[in-house]
């Protein structure tokens, strides 16, 4: 079954590679969505596609790419971005 998540991650986020990165890994996991910066430093991330692959980014945003340091992954609501491909924006 396919669903839709968000999440808003913190910490050192942004100039790390974090939205490529985090591009690579939903690919490479079936996902659909988007990555992109947040003019307070965040990035928000919303990813759709089967529940375990999901978790699976899910997991793998709590620790990002070597040059970041996540401090915090919040999941917040989520709507179908109606993307194809997974963006980075």
């Amino acid at each position: 079954m396919s669903a839709c998540k968000s999440f808003l991650i913190s910490g050192r986020v942004q100039g790390v590679f974090f939205r490529a990165s985090t591009r690579d890994t939903a690919v490479s996991l079936g996902l659909t969505g988007y990555a992109r910066n947040l003019p307070d430093g965040r990035v928000e991330v919303v990813a759709c596609g089967e529940a375990e692959a999901i978790a699976a980014l899910e997991r793998w945003l709590h620790e990002g790419p070597p040059m970041s340091r996540v401090t915090d992954v919040q999941e917040a609501a989520a709507m179908d971005p109606m993307v194809n491909g997974f963006e980075t924006r």
